[in-house]
């Protein structure tokens, strides 16, 4: 997990806001296919607060997977 600090004024929808204080943080996990749709619920029912800022969610497909040190490959990495 990665924490960044953005010191800048950010304009949304012809309002002006200062995002200098404002905590970012990225959180990247992957999960399989059948747990995507519960994961993405429960992010955005703990996240959301209603004001801008609250984040987006981005999905892509992981198509294969190695474990360097084994050269384990798909599931088994």
């Amino acid at each position: 997990m990665y924490t960044y600090f953005s010191w800048s004024c950010r304009v949304y929808r012809g309002i002006a806001y200062d995002t200098s204080t404002i905590e970012r943080i990225l959180i990247t996990f992957f999960c399989r296919e059948k747990y995507l749709d519960p994961a993405v619920n429960a992010i955005l029912e703990s996240a959301k607060t209603g004001e801008v800022g609250d984040g987006k969610i981005f999905i892509s497909d992981i198509s294969d997977a190695y474990r360097i040190r084994t050269g384990e490959r798909g599931d088994k990495a």
